[in-house]
């Protein structure tokens, strides 16, 4: 999912994104420890993605700080 189109979303919405991508994360690499993932490069996608759900967070906490 793209940068613009997660700010969209509430912040109820990212916090379940964020919980979902977590648990897809934790499952992924299991995968990847047992030698069955296919594609190692999701895990990569799933960390960026992460990090942009917690970046848009703790910017919108910023924003009702100021």
């Amino acid at each position: 999912m793209e940068i613009n189109e997660l700010r969209k979303l509430s912040i109820e919405d990212l916090k379940k994104r964020l919980i979902e991508k977590k648990e897809e994360l934790f499952s992924k690499k299991m995968l990847a420890a047992s030698g069955t993932l296919e594609k190692p490069v999701v895990l990569r996608q799933l960390r960026r993605e992460i990090a942009r759900i917690k970046t848009i967070l703790n910017e919108r906490k910023m924003e009702g700080e100021k």
